[in-house]
């Protein structure tokens, strides 16, 4: 067994460790990654041919972690591992991102991935060595790529930058994101903010770049030790004649297409893909087939050099826009009367459709993944059906990419939620058409339905995303806001940033071109702030801030606090109070705990419902004191009294001298079990906390009969002195 092993120290003194050569050898590249009690094993293995026809790279990135990591079971009957959790899947894009633009244009054969938690706790965060991980497998393997590179979370804490935080620190954070990069080169960017400046975002980007070099140093040390050659391969048959031709007929074309400048996407297309086919018709019949693939390929490049040249050397971009021009945006709130928010964004040929629902607590995400539990109050699902896009397929499921792009805007409008809120809020942004920067849309939109709902956010969001063109060495570039779909594609940048009018609060950045230097970086944030501010003046021309009440159905929630010990006395036996109440007054309750004090929340559609509820509850909850008067209900009788509750689930003793003024026999002469009766507490015994109560205290006094002797034994309550007794003798 050949182990070997290279070290990483962090600034902070923590050690990452990489190894290979123990664990899983038959993969074509396999390392241990440990730091502290996390250990992460990531392999690789990609097939030596690549399928027929393939003509892109196959690669499936997977991020798992083993509920037994952390001592603990998973949920669920099976009590087993199922399909990724969503943040199972966004640590497998971040992975992803980075790597995938990094292996050879001509490699296409079919790439697996996999990183997986097999210990950890609490407090490590694994999704930010994971890329780490993966890159170290994939540098130690046969398998070709132009890295290595590392990933690590930046997060400034208390005004000072800190790389690969514990989770912790993060609630001191106000800036949250992750890095990758290789030695020379900024790849991917992902995080949150607190309305930070671009300034602020671009020097988070600078010092992570820092910490990954070092870890690349340290993949190509390891490389170097394991000595293993990268593998030949030949997934391409290319005709050097006919691409050369492909370029002689249809380049002028292509770029005659690009000039009309058609803001139609579908059709610019078609006249793009016309270009196409009258060149494969020029072709001998016998020829059009074999070679059809090929100049599918061919012609690619011939559209996307065509596009970006006209851009790069004439500023017009295929809608016929300036650089730094947004989209014609048209915007509007409470479209639909059924939800309670709802708002439609539409940019150019973008639209989303946003809905917000307000619920109780009963509505919140447990979240119960292996490394982390709890609750969220506030949700947000993208949807992306194929007829946004015009695709005729059907809709099979949440994808990958609903769970990327909706993330973000998550992370965008989190930032402004109110402290506090009680409301469980969930926001579903449906894409009803797309060309380019749904997520964006989502966020606009979002932000739009928060309002709606009466929701008090702190600010209102909005988002853009940018695109960059380059020639090579970056000599020339063009920046370019609100990118369309095809200018994501055939650009060297996707860079989404979201925020306030006083600062950043989200991004997502995607860089394809080597040698990207700051400076460009620099003028496409303040780009994009500057179309940022101009979509969120449209946005607020649209609804200037919160409405100043809820929808009429939607639920209104009250809150009262009683002792601890109060609790189950609201609960009632086996649930029977709190159902009952629920059930009569059509409010929905929830309890919880804190400290010595038991949280009451009750909410309803309703006043009425909430009124009735609020009632019960405080009659419930309240407590005895000497003096009060209550309603009561006779539960028990004895020979010495009778046993009411007076209060639910707190019962007292009216003794038989305390029912009726007049003296009584038997209890039974004056009350029955089930009777209804007003009652008064007397005394509270402080030793044993017992109740007296008294009804004849609330009773008039009769008046006695003139010459009635004071005497008689008729009335047991006013007896008259009694005679003195003889005098005994001796």
């Amino acid at each position: 067994m050949n182990v070997i092993e290279k070290s990483i120290t962090l600034k902070d003194g923590r050690e990452i460790t990489l190894q290979t050569g123990k664990l899983a050898k038959q993969a074509d590249g396999a390392v241990v990654l440990t730091m502290g009690s996390t250990m992460l094993l990531a392999t690789v293995v990609s097939a030596q041919e690549a399928g027929e026809d393939v003509d892109f790279m196959p690669l499936s990135v997977d991020y798992k972690e083993k509920f037994s990591a952390v001592g603990r079971f998973p949920g669920g009957f099976t009590r087993r591992e199922g399909r990724p959790s969503d943040y199972e899947i966004l640590v497998s894009r971040l992975i992803d991102r980075a790597l995938r633009p990094l292996f050879p244009d001509d490699y296409h054969a079919e790439t697996f991935v996999q990183v997986t938690l097999y210990s950890g706790d609490d407090e490590s965060m694994p999704d930010a060595l994971a890329g780490l991980a993966a890159s170290a497998a994939l540098s130690v393997s046969d398998v070709p790529f132009h890295g290595p590179i590392s990933e690590v979370r930046v997060a400034r804490v208390n005004g000072e930058f800190k790389i690969n935080p514990v989770k912790s620190e993060l609630a001191h954070a106000d800036l949250d994101i992750i890095v990758a990069a290789t030695m020379e080169n900024i790849m991917m960017v992902e995080g949150e903010m607190k309305e930070v400046t671009e300034k602020v975002m671009l020097d988070a980007i600078k010092f992570a770049h820092e910490a990954i070099k070092e870890q690349c140093r340290a993949q190509l040390e390891l490389a170097e030790a394991v000595k293993k050659e990268k593998r030949t391969y030949c997934h391409e048959n290319n005709d050097e004649e006919l691409r050369k031709t492909v370029w002689e007929k249809c380049y002028d074309k292509a770029y005659a297409v690009a000039r009309q400048c058609n803001a139609d996407k579908k059709l610019r297309g078609q006249l793009f893909e016309q270009v196409r086919e009258e060149f494969l018709e020029s072709l001998p019949e016998e020829e059009r087939d074999e070679k059809k693939s090929l100049v599918k390929r061919y012609y690619h490049d011939v559209e996307k050099e065509a596009v970006r040249r006209m851009i790069l050397d004439e500023g017009l971009r295929l809608d016929g826009r300036s650089t730094d021009q947004i989209r014609p945006i048209w915007c509007e709130a409470g479209t639909l009367p059924g939800p309670h928010g709802v708002a439609i964004f539409t940019r150019g040929e973008t639209q989303a459709l946003a809905t917000a629902t307000l619920g109780t607590k009963l509505d919140e995400k447990i979240v119960d993944e292996a490394t982390a539990q709890g609750k969220e109050k506030f949700l947000l699902h993208y949807n992306f059906p194929p007829f946004s896009t015009g695709e005729a397929k059907p809709t099979r499921g949440v994808g990958r990419r609903e769970v990327g792009h909706g993330n973000l805007a998550h992370r965008a409008l989190r930032a402004v939620m109110p402290d506090d809120y009680p409301y469980t809020v969930r926001i579903v942004s449906d894409v009803l058409e797309s060309n380019g920067s749904s997520s964006m849309a989502t966020v606009c939109s979002g932000t739009l339905a928060l309002m709606d709902a009466g929701i008090p956010i702190k600010k209102p969001v909005t988002g853009i995303a940018m695109g960059l063109i380059t020639d090579k060495g970056c000599a020339k570039y063009a920046v370019l806001s609100d990118i369309l779909g095809d200018e994501d594609h055939l650009g060297d940048m996707d860079f989404k940033v979201t925020g306030t009018v006083d600062g950043i609060t989200a991004t997502q950045m995607d860089i394809k071109v080597d040698g990207l230097p700051y400076e460009i970086l620099e003028k496409a944030l303040e780009q994009a702030r500057q179309g940022r501010l101009h979509i969120m003046d449209i946005v607020t021309d649209t609804l200037p801030a919160p409405r100043p009440d809820l929808k009429p159905h939607a639920p209104r929630m009250v809150t009262l606090t009683v002792d601890k010990d109060q609790i189950g006395a609201i609960i009632g036996p086996g649930g029977k109070i709190i159902q009952d109440i629920q059930e009569k007054s059509g409010a929905v309750i929830v309890i919880e705990e804190e400290g010595n004090v038991g949280i009451v929340t009750i909410s309803a559609t309703n006043a009425e419902s909430i009124a009735i509820a609020v009632g019960r509850v405080r009659s419930i909850a309240v407590k005895p004191e000497v003096g009060e008067i209550y309603e009561g209900v006779v539960k028990s009788i004895t020979t010495f009294g009778a046993f009411v509750e007076f209060v639910p689930g707190k019962d007292g003793l009216l003794h038989i001298s305390e029912i009726e003024h007049r003296r009584l026999e038997k209890v039974e002469d004056a009350l029955k079990e089930g009777d209804r009766i007003t009652v008064k507490l007397i005394d509270i015994d402080p030793k044993t906390g017992k109740f007296k109560l008294s009804r004849k205290a609330l009773l008039p006094k009769p008046e006695r009969p003139a010459g009635e002797d004071r005497g008689g034994r008729d009335d047991y309550h006013n007896r008259g002195p009694r005679p003195p007794r003889p005098e005994r003798r001796g």
